[in-house]
């Protein structure tokens, strides 16, 4: 049996924690920042946790972490 691929798109976009909870960064913080509160951009700058909805089609994206 060969050894499954990676999707390296998913790698890029994801980490695991320690206790094995998938880490992301945040999405709208590329443009259109001038209507955005201080706030607001910079709680986007922080990282969160992947919902457990998603996490079974992320973990068949990345079959090593």
């Amino acid at each position: 049996m060969p050894k499954m691929k990676t999707r390296r798109a998913a790698a890029k976009r994801f980490s695991t924690t320690g206790s094995g909870k998938l880490k992301r960064n945040k999405a709208f913080t590329s443009h259109i920042l001038e209507t955005k509160s201080p706030k607001r951009k910079r709680n986007l700058r922080k990282s969160t946790t992947a919902t457990s909805a998603d996490f079974k089609r992320i973990k068949e994206c990345l079959p090593y972490m």
